[in-house]
């Protein structure tokens, strides 16, 4: 089930479009502007929206200042992570490590009543599709997500407050000028606008908070990451956390026991591993099948050694 080489790693241009994809908010910062024009001062907010032919499309309550300030001057950057719900984000904060982390520079477009209308009957059928993709999924999909995507963490939770709010909303298309990558270690990789337009979203990305959720609050498939850092990688580990998925594998954030230290004690030290399907998921059902299947090849392997 495992495979290695670099086409087993995802582009930062495509890590960039899943960041975008699985989450539902982002910090949009304008420049402060007033009757005398702009300031230059930074206005942020967190604000939600969606991702429509590549391009984010943002609900900004009709009572932020950044309906102001982008009258007056249209540039704006956007920021949005990846997502770390439940355990995670203390174990983030315990290594001193940030989630990956994308920054859109570029402007905004007010779109007029029409055009947001579409926009938002277009989340309005995104977020239909997604709950069919669930209903219809095997047991074991479902299993998985039909507990998370309802939870304050699900993305489609989360975007159906824009559909169900008394709020009045203005609608933005982001267009894009510069795109930065930043990996959980803080490095930044510049990313080429053609590359971001080239590279294709997974489908798995949308259901990825369900799926880092629901597997890192579930103690046995805690287990079987543990067990997945022992057989395949040949890593001593005491516990692990999935920290992303995408269409070639996933993740994880394992407890490893480190080299031997000068008085020759060893502690356990959290490092990011990487693990690979033999065959790309297409869609959330082929990757918790993937997954399943490394399930019973690891017990396999564990029973082959102790002879059980």
């Amino acid at each position: 089930m495992m495979k290695r080489g670099k086409s087993s790693v995802l582009t930062f241009a495509e890590k960039c479009k899943n960041i975008l994809a699985s989450n539902w908010q982002g910090n949009l910062n304008t420049i402060k502007a007033d009757a005398q024009g702009s300031k230059e001062e930074i206005y942020t907010s967190k604000v939600k929206y969606f991702v429509k032919k590549g391009k984010p499309y943002i609900w900004v309550p009709e009572k932020e200042l950044h309906n102001v300030n982008t009258i007056i001057d249209e540039r704006a950057s956007f920021a949005v992570t990846s997502p770390f719900p439940g355990p995670l984000a203390h174990i983030l904060r315990s290594i001193r490590k940030l989630p990956a982390r994308v920054a859109l520079v570029g402007d905004v477009a007010l779109l007029e009543d029409g055009k947001a209308k579409l926009a938002t009957e277009s989340l309005r059928e995104t977020l239909l599709a997604e709950q069919r993709a669930v209903k219809e999924s095997s047991y074991a999909v479902s299993g998985i997500l039909a507990s998370s995507h309802l939870h304050s963490t699900s993305r489609i939770a989360n975007l159906q407050e824009i559909l169900q709010s008394d709020i009045q909303h203005s609608v933005y298309r982001f267009n894009l000028s510069s795109c930065t990558y930043f990996d959980i270690n803080g490095e930044a990789h510049a990313v080429k606008l053609e590359d971001i337009e080239k590279s294709k979203t997974d489908l798995v990305a949308r259901f990825s908070v369900g799926l880092i959720d629901e597997i890192n609050q579930s103690e046995m498939r805690r287990r079987a990451l543990i067990l997945f850092c022992i057989t395949f990688l040949n890593e001593n580990a005491k516990d692990a956390f999935l920290l992303s998925v995408d269409r070639k594998g996933f993740d994880v954030l394992g407890k490893i026991l480190g080299s031997v230290n000068s008085d020759g004690s060893r502690e356990y030290k959290w490092k990011e591993l990487r693990f690979t399907f033999k065959d790309e998921a297409s869609d959330v059902e082929t990757f918790c099948q993937q997954l399943l299947q490394m399930e019973e090849e690891a017990l396999k392997k564990v029973s082959s050694i102790s002879g059980i």
